[in-house]
């Protein structure tokens, strides 16, 4: 018998008297959440401590929630900044997304949500504006406790508290985004989440994006960079709600993203429940990552590509910042040679060289590369043919 999380109620009064706030704004949601708890509480296959993580991850979200709606009511002025979103990288797991995103979010004059802020986007109570040390510190502790959890984590996904990381983690956090079933074993949620609103999070997304604005002066007047493979499952919100934006489809063969990214959710999966086999994790990631790139392509073809813009991997591996100097070029930003010199230096600091091998094969899943190419046949002769 597998673990279980309580009922939404419970979690909701858990969280109010954590916080001692009991004001959510709109409640949008709290379906998403009842939809949720069922997942986890039978395909998920939680542990005694993937369910105590499961009940931790949406207490703390609902936390978060309290304290982002008491900051407005608090300062109001936080509503008038002006967000400007440059870019937002997506394309499959796997592709160099993140490579692109940090290098982008590195160049002066630019910025992309950190890691630290990513796990709480609303300063502590009592925090310092400017001065986020509190949030830090604890983002350390967990991050050291992934890392002895996932022994391989900092090879597959390197991390540091202060480098720009992934929007979706503040989406899942409003549970609208691929962190919930990148983090639990729940393919029945990800499918809810593909037949229901998947553009209100973006509106609350921009309304996040003003608070970490407002919360560092030293933002003030930067572009942002996105960034997660999640955007694939919600294009029509990026575009609505971000139009001014160009999204950056970073392109890998499947043949090797897919074992990668299996490898990864696989490790992941370990920390919440001990009895998903690899099997499961490659039966079910082949047919989502083909869904995203499938959707990928629909919501390209509503806008006939515009503002759309690729990225090939093998290019960005040997080119780098000419990359980067051509997708900031094409988002309308003037690239000065300070802007590629800060390119530059992230690319040196952050060498693939310096990090242990990422070990993976499609074998190990349950796969083939016959399976693979035949699933993405179309989406490979598109944008990968040449």
């Amino acid at each position: 018998m597998t673990a279980k999380v309580p009922d939404r109620d419970t979690m909701v009064a858990e969280a109010k008297a954590k916080a001692g706030l009991d004001d959510f704004g709109d409640t949008w949601f709290f379906a998403n959440i009842d939809a949720l708890i069922p997942c986890l509480n039978g395909e998920a296959k939680l542990s005694d401590a993937g369910a105590a993580y499961a009940r931790e991850t949406i207490v703390s979200s609902l936390v978060n929630r309290l304290r982002f709606i008491e900051m407005f009511k608090q300062h109001p002025e936080i509503d008038a900044e002006e967000v400007e979103v440059a870019a937002v990288v997506a394309g499959l797991p796997r592709t160099g997304s993140t490579m692109l995103h940090r290098m982008l979010a590195a160049a002066p004059g630019m910025t992309g949500a950190r890691w630290y802020e990513t796990k709480n986007y609303v300063p502590f109570p009592g925090e310092e504006r400017g001065n986020p040390e509190p949030r830090r510190a604890e983002a350390k502790v967990l991050l050291d406790y992934m890392c002895q959890a996932i022994p391989e984590l900092m090879s597959i996904h390197p991390m540091d508290i202060d480098q720009p990381d992934e929007e979706l983690i503040i989406m899942g956090q409003l549970f609208s985004s691929t962190m919930i079933e990148g983090t639990f074993f729940v393919p029945s949620y990800a499918r809810w989440l593909m037949e229901n609103d998947r553009i209100q999070v973006y509106r609350d997304l921009k309304q996040i994006l003003k608070l970490l604005q407002w919360s560092d002066p030293s933002r003030k007047g930067a572009k942002w960079v996105l960034k997660t493979p999640g955007h694939l499952m919600g294009l029509d919100g990026v575009i609505e709600v971000f139009p001014e934006a160009k999204i950056v489809m970073t392109h890998r063969d499947p043949v090797q993203t897919v074992p990668s990214y299996a490898s990864m959710m696989f490790n992941l999966y370990g920390m919440v429940s001990d009895t998903v086999t690899k099997e499961e994790v490659g039966a079910v990631w082949i047919d989502r990552l083909a869904e995203l790139l499938n959707t990928f392509v629909a919501e390209r073809d509503k806008v006939n590509g515009r503002n759309f813009i690729d990225v090939l991997y093998t290019e960005q591996l040997a080119e780098p910042v000419k990359v980067g100097r051509y997708v900031l070029q094409q988002a309308g930003v003037v690239v000065t040679p300070e802007i590629e010199a800060g390119m530059a230096e992230w690319i040196e600091a952050n060498k693939r060289e310096d990090r242990a091998p990422h070990k993976y094969s499609l074998e190990d899943f349950g796969l083939s590369r016959e399976q693979v190419e035949e699933k993405f046949r179309t989406y490979r002769e598109a944008f990968l043919a040449k």
